[in-house]
């Protein structure tokens, strides 16, 4: 046999965190046909400076979706099926790098994924700048070795083939047909080179992750033996491995022969498909076209009842499935109802598929029969009497029920993986299928394709995420809410909490009311102006920016944070200039560029430190500049008075260090709501302490007097036109 080896590659992607899903980094493979060895080699970095400690990095594998992982051990929702993902740990301690390999042998083809992420998030708050986070770097790449000729096993033929050694195993291939009800492989005349009776190991089927259903058979000496499968995967290629478990390195000659029982399924023609599908979309009685057919068509010949299904494309990750002959559909308990849920486009996999049943009280005659339903993927369960854990030969499917004493059941499927989904419903009795073979149940079906369960409730936002062209969503939660649909409340924050949030972080704002009354008294009025824009946005930002029920906004969240974050930097900046007492001219001057500056960086970073860095220090620098002008000038210490230092400028400074400690060292997601009230409190305090005093030629309120001129103005007038008389 030729074997080819092939070799993929991924950039590298900076790992995150864990508190949601999108902190995960997604890499996306395909893995070819007649691959018989897949090897992944992962590779794992951190920097080199002080700030980077011991990591240990979980990666997750998943065949045909995106792994469904809950690293915070939060609870899914309600009717969500979740299978554990198969991951490993990678741990860089001393080493700055990190080199693992995982082999998987047999791989199945199509899409795999692997997510890899940091441990749980702190939750503390970093100031962009004021911190060097350490870049901890993940990179997948993947190896696989194929056979270019791997042979055919046509069913049905007897087909003799040769195991060459021990170290090198025989792999074939079978198609296994649509409407494939079962397969059953048989081996016989196994005979060494020498002889001797053989002892040889059969697996058939791919391996998959997290979960594997591949089947194993040992065969031992010249007898027959064989391995019935139900429900083998549909229009799909079977993997079949041979390999000898004999000590020497002779030769096995054997032989292999693969069946199909073929179910004949029946439905509706096409033709009849179509024309009900007009007349529903012209407004016609759905169905009406389909029911004599059916009828004809006869349960008793027929192994199973297809029901068209057309699938809607809606949206990106959405999807809804509408029956050509109605919402409801037959059932009964000779042969199962099959609908197909078409989800192999290889874009499908990154949301959740929804399945609700919902059963006619008046359509079931037996009031203790039930309505037994598996969804599976690549084959149908056929046999739901038999079988009711929705076993196929390869997969694990997901069971629903419904009777008269419960209508209705739901089922979510967290990223279900790229193929064909069947949903098979068949009326069960308790007492045998004799009891209800003439009755026969109505259930209605709603099927559909969602990015995001229930759009993540009312406390979370559904994020639509992309890896290299493929789209996945998750959700953001808030308010303490938790789980893969933010419907974890054992941290939720209660509806008083989120009350007493808003509350302070919007009324603490008005601490610069003494701020903004102190600059007024002084005839500093565009600092009051300022201040005043500063206490309104600030206000209303944060009262848009809850998380939780409490929330208003009164226009844009983007353009709130952008005013609230411009005016923040404008009022330390304007109050700066201000303890400078330069002249008026230069003051309003630098006001209005230091503003436009400053708006200007808000546009291109709005968290970056050095956005409010930046102009500080550039105001104290000319604010020091002054008062050493000021000092030298009078030959004497500025501010002069020991009371302006200790009464005003010392607790100002005090207060304002203070306010920068909180807000860049203390925050965290958990008590932002109290410390960010407390800098809006220390800041406001603060700027009506340093804010300086008035001039002395200037009395309070002088700009009132300015305005009552008009007897002045009638004394010029008088005196004028006494002059031309």
């Amino acid at each position: 046999s030729l074997y080819v080896s092939e070799y993929f590659s991924q950039s590298a992607q900076k790992l995150s965190f864990y508190s949601w899903y999108g902190n995960a980094k997604l890499f996306h493979f395909h893995v070819p046909e007649d691959t018989v060895l897949l090897r992944w080699l992962l590779q794992a970095s951190r920097g080199k400076g002080p700030e980077c400690t011991s990591m240990e990095i979980t990666v997750h594998f998943r065949h045909g979706a995106p792994p469904v992982i809950n690293p915070l051990g939060t609870r899914f929702p309600a009717n969500a099926t979740v299978r554990p993902s198969y991951n490993i740990s990678i741990t860089l301690s001393s080493a700055v790098q990190n080199t693992t390999f995982v082999n998987v042998t047999t791989p199945a083809a199509g899409h795999w994924f692997i997510a890899a992420h940091l441990p749980e998030a702190a939750g503390r708050i970093e100031v962009k700048g004021f911190s060097t986070p350490c870049p901890y770097m993940f990179q997948a790449d993947m190896f696989v070795l194929r056979l270019t000729d791997m042979p055919v096993l046509e069913p049905g033929v007897p087909m003799p083939h040769t195991v060459v050694s021990p170290a090198k195993p025989l792999h074939v291939k079978v198609f296994v047909p649509k409407h494939a009800a079962g397969m059953r492989f048989q081996l016989s005349s196994c005979v060494t080179s020498e002889q001797r009776a053989c002892t040889v190991r059969v697996l058939l089927g791919s391996i998959t992750l997290p979960q594997s259903f591949q089947r194993s058979l040992t065969c031992t000496g010249s007898i027959n033996c064989s391995l019935a499968l139900d429900s083998p995967p549909w229009e799909k290629w079977l993997q079949i491995m041979v390999e000898s478990l004999g000590t020497s390195n002779a030769s096995v000659s054997l032989e292999m022969l693969a069946s199909f029982t073929v179910c004949r399924p029946g439905s509706t023609s096409s033709f009849l498909n179509f024309i009900s599908l007009n007349q529903s979309q012209a407004g016609a009685r759905p169905g009406a076209a389909g029911e004599a057919p059916r009828n004809a068509s006869g349960r008793g010949s027929s192994c199973l009842q297809s029901q068209p299904v057309v699938r809607e494309d809606l949206d990106v990750v959405s999807v809804r499935y509408r029956l050509l002959n109605g919402p409801s559909v037959p059932v009964s308990s000779l042969s199962p109802t099959l609908l197909l849920l078409n989800l192999n486009t290889g874009t499908d996999s990154g949301g959740s598929l929804v399945v609700n049943l919902l059963l006619n009280k008046t359509s079931v005659s037996l009031a203790n029969a039930t309505v037994a339903a598996c969804v599976s993927a690549a084959s149908p369960v056929l046999s739901l009497n038999a079988t009711r854990n929705c076993s196929t030969a390869f997969s694990q499917g997901y069971p629903l029920s419904v009777s008269t004493s419960s209508t209705e059941a739901m089922l979510i499927v967290l990223y279900p993986q790229t193929d064909d989904w069947f949903l098979s419903l068949q009326l069960l009795c308790p007492k045998g299928q004799g009891e209800c073979a003439s009755a026969e149940g109505k259930v209605t079906v709603f099927a559909y394709l969602t990015p995001c369960f229930n759009d993540c409730g009312p406390y979370g936002q559904c994020s639509l995420l992309r890896r290299h062209g493929f789209l996945y969503a998750g959700c953001s939660c808030k308010a303490g809410w938790g789980g893969w649909s933010c419907t974890d409340d054992t941290k939720a924050q209660t509806v008083g909490t989120q009350n007493l949030a808003t509350l302070l972080l919007t009324l603490s704002n008005l601490m610069f009311l003494p701020a903004i009354a102190v600059a007024v008294y002084r005839f500093y009025l565009v600092e009051a102006s300022v201040y005043t824009y500063t206490m309104f946005f600030s206000t209303f930002y944060h009262a848009c920016d809850q998380p939780g029920v409490a929330v208003m906004c009164i226009m844009d969240y983007d353009t709130l944070q952008y005013c609230d974050f411009l005016g923040s930097v404008v009022s330390i900046w304007v109050t700066i200039l201000c303890m400078a007492r330069l002249k008026k001219i230069l003051k309003y001057v630098l006001f209005v560029l230091g503003t436009l500056l400053i708006a200007m960086s808000l546009q291109l970073d709005r968290r970056g430190v050095w956005n409010m860095m930046g102009p500080c220090l550039f105001a104290l620098l000319i604010m020091v500049t002054a008062w050493v002008h000021h000092g030298a000038k009078r030959r004497h210490c500025y501010p002069s008075s020991w009371k302006r230092w200790v009464f005003y400028l010392l607790p100002g400074i005090t207060l304002a260090f203070i306010a920068i400690s909180v807000y860049a060292f203390m925050e965290t997601n958990e008590n932002y709501y109290y410390t960010h009230s407390i800098w809006h409190v220390l800041v406001a305090c603060s700027v009506a302490f340093l804010l300086p005093p008035r001039d002395k030629h200037k009395k309070p309120w002088a700009w009132s007097q300015k305005l009552t001129c008009r007897y002045q103005i009638c004394q010029n007038d008088r005196e004028e036109l006494y002059a031309v008389t």
